[in-house]
């Protein structure tokens, strides 16, 4: 039994997808996970400058003396540290593989489509990795940067309208090319899951790439004998790089638990 936490990171409040996951599949783990709040989105940045934060991201969670960590953030998946990753202590997954390989083997005919950030699109890295698995894909991708935005400001309800005429024109050129499964591959999208569905239809698959990689964390630490069997629920500490106030209110809101008590601000530059 392990009973050191599993330390999540995201640029803001998205990987509270993988969290959700997590909690759900493994109740009794320990969880850390950090928001860089102050520095949100990461999807607009360069290439350098999201390999620099996601190495500050990264050295925050080993201060924590975590056992595995997520990059729950699919513009650093796309785009991450190579160097430092492979020194790393502990085990490490990004989004991107787990989201693949799920699409993958969703998919009747071969169309899939990605939204994702700017950066994320730019990388083509969702595109190199689907062509590893199957033979002669159709892939279509959208940058979707104002969905980030939108949901760190909490325009989450399925019936927000500002949302929905976002997402109709976003997703217009995936109904146009008949996707049958679409990567969500940012981990803030999930958060407005409902509204793509529905705009999209019951046809289409929708993955999670937040949910995909909690499901491959659950198998390496069942793997690696590193599970936690305490009794009770396992504890989550919050920690992001700006005011509490905002993320308590939108992570107890997706969460559906209050998290006012659990969150605390650090100076991730010092990292």
């Amino acid at each position: 039994m392990d009973k050191r936490a599993i330390g999540v990171f995201d640029s803001g409040l998205g990987g509270l997808t993988a969290v959700q996951e997590l909690k759900q599949r493994m109740p009794h783990e320990n969880i850390v996970y950090f928001g860089d709040t102050s520095r949100v989105p990461y999807g607009t940045r360069s290439r350098e400058t999201i390999q620099k934060y996601a190495a500050q991201d990264l050295r925050f969670l080993l201060s924590k003396e975590v056992k595995v960590i997520i990059a729950a953030c699919g513009t650093v998946s796309a785009n991450p540290p190579l160097e430092m990753i492979a020194e790393l202590p502990v085990s490490y997954t990004g989004v991107l593989i787990p989201a693949v390989q799920a699409a993958c083997a969703a998919t009747k005919t071969q169309r899939i489509g990605v939204i994702a950030t700017p950066a994320t699109i730019r990388s083509g890295a969702y595109g190199k990795e689907i062509r590893n698995i199957l033979r002669s894909p159709t892939i279509i991708g959208k940058a979707c940067p104002l969905f980030v935005p939108l949901v760190e400001n909490g325009y989450i309800e399925k019936n927000n309208p500002v949302t929905r005429m976002v997402a109709e024109d976003y997703l217009q050129v995936m109904k146009q090319e008949r996707v049958d499964t679409l990567i969500l591959g940012c981990t803030h999208y999930p958060l407005i899951q409902d509204t793509i569905a529905e705009i999209m239809g019951d046809s289409v698959s929708l993955i999670s790439p937040g949910a995909e990689a909690a499901k491959y964390v659950q198998a390496l630490l069942t793997n690696q004998g590193l599970l936690n069997h305490q009794e009770g629920s396992g504890t989550c500490r919050y920690y992001v790089s700006d005011e509490v106030s905002s993320f308590a209110e939108t992570a107890s809101l997706f969460l559906q638990d209050d998290v006012s008590g659990q969150v605390e601000q650090i100076q991730i530059e010092n990292f």
